[in-house]
Parts: C-alpha cells; structure tokens; sequence
C-alpha cells in the first residue's frame, strides 16, 4: 500500500496527434471564444498565420513578438492589446515564452486560454505564472492561468533544431526529477514524472538520429505534457528556485540554466528520494541519475556549464549567497557553502562524482545508442 498522500490534478482538455493544429479553430468555439487574441513566437510566423485565417470572425488581433522570462512592461502591453481589441480569449502558440504571456494576460484578466506548444517546456500543463521586474523574477500560482485546452501536434515540434530540442528537453527532465522530492509530491505525481522521463529520453536519443521523427517528436511532446503535469501536483523546490534566481537576476536562458544546475541539486537531493531514484535511473537506463542525466545532456549538445551561457564565478558566488539569505528550504538540508560549492560545480560545468554508496558510472548516450526503446507514445 502506498503511503498516505493527498493528490491535487489539475484540469485540461488534450487534443493530441499529428495535424492537431487544424482542430485550434473548432476548440476555440468549443471553449466560447468569440474574439482570439493571438500569440505567437517568429519561428512559427506561418503556423501562426494559419490559425489566423482559420479562426476567420473569431480572430481579434495577434501579437507576433515574445521575450524569455515574461518581462513587466511586455505583460502590460500585452494586457492592453488584448483590451485594445476586446478579446474574450487567448490562443497561445510557441514555446514557454509565449504561454508566458499569454498566462500574464490570463493572470489579471481570466481570459481563458488555448495553447499550442512548439517546444517541451511542459507550461500549457501549468497554473504557474512568472513575470521579470529589475532583475527579479516573480512565480506564482494561479488557475486562471492554466490554459483550458492543449492542442499537441508533433509536426510543429519537428522543426526545431536540434540544440534547442536538447535544451528544452533538459528542462522537461528537471521538472521530471524535482517533481519527486518537493514537500507536494506523492506516488502519483512520482509515477507521471517517471514515465515522462522515460518518454523524454527515448525522444531525444531518437531525435539525435533524426530531428524530424514524427513518432519521436510526440514522445518528446508527450513527455513534456507528463512532466509538466507533474509539475503543476508537485510544485518546484531548490532547482527550480536557482533557475528562477539566476535566470531573473543575470539574465541567463532558460532551458540551458537548467541542465547546467540539474545534475548537480540531484546529486545532493536524490539520495532523499531511493524510490524516485531507483525509478528514475531505471526510466533513463542509467546506473547513477546525477551522472545519467550530466551524460544525456553532454551527449545531446546541451550546455552544462553556467561559465558557458555567460555567468561569471563571482555572479555564481554572490547567488549562492542570495539565495541562503533568503531562506532556504529543501529536502536535504542545505547552508550557505554547500549551494556555493553546487552552483560552482555547475559553473565549471564538472561532471557530478558518482554516489559514494552508489555505482561508480552511469550509462552514456552515444548518437545511434541501442536500447532506446520502442518510437510510439504510449505504451
């Protein structure tokens, strides 16, 4: 028997599978939207221009330009776009940062959204909001931001390149690993992070040998709703609090901050959690999950070192102590020098040592690995 636990889902209506884009005009209806704002990132400008046209009557007004991290003043004009045209809803395509704006929209206004993902930043499964000011960035929670429908189309996905696929499945992972250990989790929210893990890895590993594998493109798509998902039950502790710090205070990507600092709060947290590790390392066929996870992200091109997306040593000292200052609550107690040793090994980018009462090395990832599994998604 499991132990004792309460379980908070969230609410989502999922269209899922290849050419899904073609049902955002008919889902709009359904949720009542009689005036769609439109967002969207440059990258799917003709995907965008699209759902323009097959929204017809329902379309009210687009905004076409979107920033990492969801900065104040982009939020307020957005907000008075939206009013600007009169918009009863919102459709939301792109990666996290258009979702973002379309939640900072959402946040005062309760607009309902529909989102289309182009990336695995697992946000369309959130009621997470977050908004940079003066080199701060603010989280919240809020479910008037959870986007009402999901709208998953492989196809869209299968024209990223493959250096920001890798990053972005980097951040779906971290939110697959850190959904184990916070205060919130529980069997169920273990369970879904696992197998989003499991699906994540096949993905990439496959995507590696072909970026534009329909069937491995919606593992990725379904491992990052999963991760996201777990997300949202679970809520974010140590790692995902760093990334947010250093993220808002030094202006450093998203995606790859979190595949620099994974590794190494899950080599501290991890012991924590033996029955989320062990089905975790299972998940990604590896022997130690901190060394695992430095590996896959090494193998696939993700940087793995705070050094090399521009943060300084003493940046990486001063948010250490920032951090400590403002109170510090994880899993694994944690002062001081042990956050400015981890966010060091994660500026240096060193591969975590493996567990002392552990296996001394894990499975590596090379292009083309055998074992990856079955494509489908499911299973």
């Amino acid at each position: 028997m499991p132990e004792s636990f309460v379980h908070i889902g969230f609410p989502s209506r999922i269209v899922f599978g290849p050419g899904s884009l073609d049902r955002v005009a008919g889902e709009v209806e359904l949720l009542g939207i009689s005036r769609a704002l439109l967002i969207s990132t440059g990258s799917v400008r003709e995907s965008a221009d699209l759902i323009e046209l097959a929204l017809g009557d329902r379309f009210a007004g687009r905004i076409d330009e979107v920033r990492q991290h969801v900065p104040v003043d982009r939020a307020e004009a957005a907000r008075a776009k939206a009013a600007e045209v009169g918009a009863d809803g919102i459709v939301a395509l792109g990666g996290g940062s258009a979702i973002g704006l379309a939640k900072a929209i959402a946040l005062t206004t309760a607009l309902p959204i529909l989102a289309v993902p182009t990336t695995y930043a697992g946000s369309e499964m959130t009621p997470v909001w977050g908004q940079t000011a003066d080199g701060m960035k603010t989280t919240g929670t809020d479910l008037a931001v959870l986007p009402r429908t999901v709208v998953y189309d492989p196809v869209l996905s299968s024209r990223l390149p493959l250096a920001i696929t890798a990053a972005s499945v980097a951040n779906a992972l971290a939110h697959c690993v850190e959904a184990t250990w916070t205060p919130k989790a529980d069997p169920i929210t273990e369970v879904t992070a696992v197998e989003g893990a499991r699906a994540l890895r096949e993905g990439l590993l496959a995507v590696i040998e072909d970026r534009h594998d329909l069937d491995a493109r919606g593992n990725l798509l379904y491992g990052a709703g999963l991760a996201g998902s777990a997300l949202a039950s679970a809520g974010t502790g140590l790692h995902h609090k760093l990334c947010h710090l250093l993220g808002g205070a030094y202006g450093l990507p998203h995606a790859e901050t979190h595949a620099a600092v994974l590794p190494h709060v899950t080599r501290l947290n991890a012991s924590a959690v033996p029955r989320a590790k062990a089905r975790l390392e299972a998940a990604l066929e590896t022997t130690d999950l901190a060394v695992g996870l430095f590996d896959l992200f090494t193998t696939a091109g993700v940087p793995t070192s705070l050094k090399s997306l521009g943060l300084t040593e003493h940046q990486a000292k001063d948010a250490a102590h920032s951090f400590a200052a403002s109170g510090v609550e994880n899993v694994v107690p944690i002062d001081e020098q042990a956050l400015t040793d981890l966010l060091l090994s994660a500026w240096s980018g060193d591969r975590p040592r493996a567990a002392e009462h552990g296996p001394s090395s894990s499975t590596t990832y090379p292009p083309g690995a055998a074992g990856r599994g079955s494509q489908g998604v499911a299973r």
